[in-house]
């Protein structure tokens, strides 16, 4: 089929299912819930078949949401810039210093020269480092924190091998550092907001609930993680490993190539102590909670650290660049705004067209909706219900923010077990962990996005691998879940517990 006529079909599609969905209105009692529901599935349609530019397509809730009554203009704007796009921002800018003094050379040949020079081994080495990190910290600033390094790798690779020869290893690569992100995230209480919103909201609805422990996530959520970053592993590197082997790579040659960029200079020090402070304070910027222990992270300095985000740090460390002068070049910073300029603008606007959709879906009740639509269920078996909820939400948080998914269905799920009389944990947990499966669009989470905004991937490649690890993400889920939630939280599932009595 001819590239032009596949994207005018595309396009036509696109719009034809936007007009079906307005004239026949899903929820005619409320209009706007099936407005929401029309644009979603154009900017889906849209998206997908990349038939107008994403970043394009990424700006039609400042059109549509206004002009069909669905959310104030104003409102919808005000998505478009907030912290985790500063935080975007504030990281490119740190990876652009990098690049700009010849950093992102020297960290790239030292980690190949740890790690080992074969594919599956450099491959495993980011994911693993990844996933780990991310346990403890922001999945967002995990993954902005291995971008410049992976770019750095991917660029000394291709100097090494030629760009064609590393080209497609390359997409596997940075995908590998969205997905290891999220997956490691799954492991811990404060991995991801998603967990600590299913506790936070278990204390919020059912009053007398006991607590759950940070040993009790870990012993449930770690052996998933294990498993989904082995799945990930086999599966990125079957896709995308050379075709051909690295024959020119040797650990002798990486010791020549290593003693040939000469001694560290001022600015790379410079650059190198701002990028390790920087990963620092967003490691250290929350405290630090397990079980009854709590470590003070040094947010709690200042009068509501709430105030504080990982975007206000990374734009911090940011401005410092440009007033720190450089030894090498008269007359100038460790950074200027040419070198900025080089920031992928394009991957903002996407980032706000996927905060503008989430905002849309929680505003107009389309998340509610699509929750009271998945209680269908009353005659269904457990195991089957289980299979059914896991499956929805995960293709459900490609479309909204996981934070939101969860943030809204959880206390329709909870209502739905106490109304027949099962353990709430039995939907709650599997489904928290389902909103964490978002590995097919840019849009499903700010990991994505950044990846994405390397220009290394294609939506098409990200949506062909995300779905297949989408799919292996279902299946563990539902494994683990019937296999380690009763042990692991000593329940019984087809019991509803005397502290389930909704608030």
């Amino acid at each position: 089929m001819h590239k032009s006529f596949k994207k005018k079909l595309s396009v036509s599609g696109g719009l034809l299912l936007f007009v079906i969905l307005l004239i026949f209105n899903v929820e005619p009692s409320n209009p706007i819930v099936g407005k929401c529901l029309a644009i979603a599935a154009l900017m889906a349609v849209w998206w997908i078949t990349e038939a107008v530019p994403l970043s394009v397509t990424a700006l039609l809730p400042v059109v549509l949401f206004p002009v069909l009554g669905v959310v104030d203009g104003k409102i919808i704007a005000s998505t478009y810039f907030n912290s985790i796009i500063f935080l975007f921002i504030g990281g490119f800018i740190m990876a652009l210093a990098m690049e700009r003094w010849d950093l992102h050379n020297r960290i790239a040949l030292k980690i190949i020269k740890r790690i080992g020079i074969s594919p599956g081994r450099i491959l495993m080495g980011f994911m693993v480092s990844t996933a780990f990190l991310s346990m403890w910290m922001s999945n967002t600033a995990t993954t902005m924190m291995m971008v410049p390094i992976a770019i750095s790798v991917v660029k000394k690779l291709e100097d090494l091998l030629g760009e064609k020869a590393v080209k497609y290893y390359s997409v596997g690569l940075f995908l590998s550092i969205a997905y290891s992100s999220s997956i490691g995230g799954m492991a811990t209480l404060v991995g991801t907001p998603t967990n600590m919103i299913m506790v936070k909201m278990l204390d919020v609805l059912f009053q007398n609930a006991p607590e759950i422990s940070f040993t009790q996530w870990l012993m449930f959520a770690f052996p998933l993680s294990i498993l989904m970053i082995l799945a990930a592993w086999v599966l990125i590197y079957t896709i995308f490993k050379p075709k051909k082997k690295w024959q020119e790579l040797s650990k002798d040659a990486f010791d020549g190539y290593f003693s040939d960029i000469g001694k560290i200079s001022y600015e790379e020090k410079c650059v190198l102590v701002f990028f390790i402070l920087l990963v620092l304070s967003w490691v250290f910027r929350p405290g630090i909670k397990i079980n009854d222990f709590y470590m003070p992270g040094w947010s709690d300095l200042f009068a509501d650290k709430t105030f504080i985000s990982d975007g206000t740090t990374a734009i911090f460390f940011s401005v410092l660049l440009f007033l720190v002068p450089s030894k090498k070049e008269k007359n100038s910073m460790l950074m200027d705004w040419k070198t900025v300029n080089k920031l992928p603008w394009n991957i903002v606007l996407l980032f706000g067209g996927g905060f503008a959709l989430a905002k849309g879906f929680e505003v107009s009740g389309l998340s509610i909706w699509i929750g009271e639509q998945l209680q269908f269920g009353d005659s269904f078996p457990l195991i089957l219900l289980l299979l059914i909820v896991i499956i929805l939400i995960s293709f459900l948080t490609e479309l909204t923010s996981n934070v939101a998914s969860t943030t809204i269905l959880l206390p329709v799920f909870a209502g739905f077990a106490v109304s027949k009389n099962i353990h709430p944990y039995f939907l709650m947990i599997p489904l928290t962990m389902a909103a964490n499966l978002a590995f097919m669009l840019p849009t499903a989470t700010p990991g994505n996005a950044i990846i994405f905004g390397t220009n290394k991937i294609s939506i098409d490649k990200m949506i062909r691998t995300g779905f297949i690890l989408n799919l292996v993400g279902i299946i563990l889920v539902f494994i683990i879940s019937v296999t380690l939630l009763s042990w692991v939280f000593s329940i019984d599932i087809h019991s509803l517990p005397g502290w389930a009595v909704l608030k």
